[in-house]
């Protein structure tokens, strides 16, 4: 018995001109072929010795290639030509690394620490690296300072150096965000625009000679508390802090900003730094491309 269901003559006439084909897939190379865990950052600075550096100019970037350095991890390439939009989670870093799965896995920033619990030898004790109960408790106190003042004046820095156009500010909210300055500081700044304003509050009207007092008093604490240690807090190894002041030293020393005075004054802090900065590059490569 013939389907009383058929497709009137014109239309099937009309499906006919365009029938359905099928073509072998296309092969194509990849660009970079995932040989060894790869951190995505954000582009490195650019040396006017002609030196390739291979350290983020961005902070928090930079925050985790110090601690998967400082943790011992060696030949970890590095990769800088994603966008922020293209990480996992809209922010960078993400980290590629190889797994059972042809295009192995992509970590997001999170989940560094937990992978980097699996690929090293040494492990943590319960004191996180510490010599103590009592400076681990003293770590939270340096952390608030770090993560406080001193990322308060870096964004100011930053700010100070390429003031955005209003068109700017609005392209860049969907750029590699991290917290916003209004988190930050206690109590918050007024917002770039006002009640006279045709456009909602938005933004924070920060200044850097509002900050720098505490700005300054921070740097001399941390200076102080440092000394002559290999490692902050008087650690035997280096610790999550440490990697922490490692990426804050480094932005504020390769910036062209009055904020780096403060640190250039204090020789312990600069030596530190170039120290510590000569182990992290050695852990990074170029991720190599076909």
């Amino acid at each position: 018995m013939a389907s009383a269901l058929t497709l009137p003559a014109p239309l099937k006439k009309a499906f006919s001109l365009f029938p359905l084909q099928t073509h072998l897939p296309v092969s194509f190379s990849v660009r970079f072929p995932l040989v060894q865990p790869t951190l995505w950052i954000a582009p490195p600075g650019k040396s006017s010795t002609g030196h390739v550096s291979l350290l983020s100019t961005d902070v928090e970037c930079l925050k985790w290639q110090a601690y998967i350095a400082l943790r011992g991890l060696k030949n970890i390439a590095v990769r800088w030509d994603i966008s922020p939009e293209g990480a996992l989670g809209g922010r960078l870093p993400t980290i590629h690394v190889p797994s059972a799965v042809t295009d192995g896995d992509l970590l997001p920033a999170e989940s560094i620490p937990s992978w980097v619990d699996s690929q090293s030898t040494t492990g943590v004790d319960t004191l996180d690296g510490y010599r103590d109960e009592h400076a681990k408790d003293e770590s939270h106190a340096w952390i608030s300072l770090l993560e406080g003042i001193v990322h308060a004046a870096l964004v100011c820095m930053t700010l100070s150096v390429s003031t955005p156009s209003l068109s700017d500010t609005f392209i860049q909210l969907g750029g590699n965000k991290g917290r916003p300055i209004e988190a930050i500081l206690n109590p918050p700044p007024v917002p770039l625009t006002g009640f006279s304003s045709f456009l909602p509050a938005f933004g924070a009207n920060v200044s850097l000679s509002a900050l720098h007092p505490q700005y300054t008093e921070a740097v001399s604490a941390v200076s102080e508390r440092l000394g002559e240690d290999t490692w902050f807090l008087g650690s035997a190894n280096p610790t999550a802090l440490d990697a922490l002041l490692f990426a804050y030293l480094h932005c504020i020393l390769h910036g062209r900003d009055v904020t780096r005075l403060e640190v250039t004054r204090r020789a312990n802090l600069v030596a530190w730094e170039r120290r510590v900065r000569t182990k992290i590059e050695a852990a990074f490569c170029i991720a190599l491309r076909n």
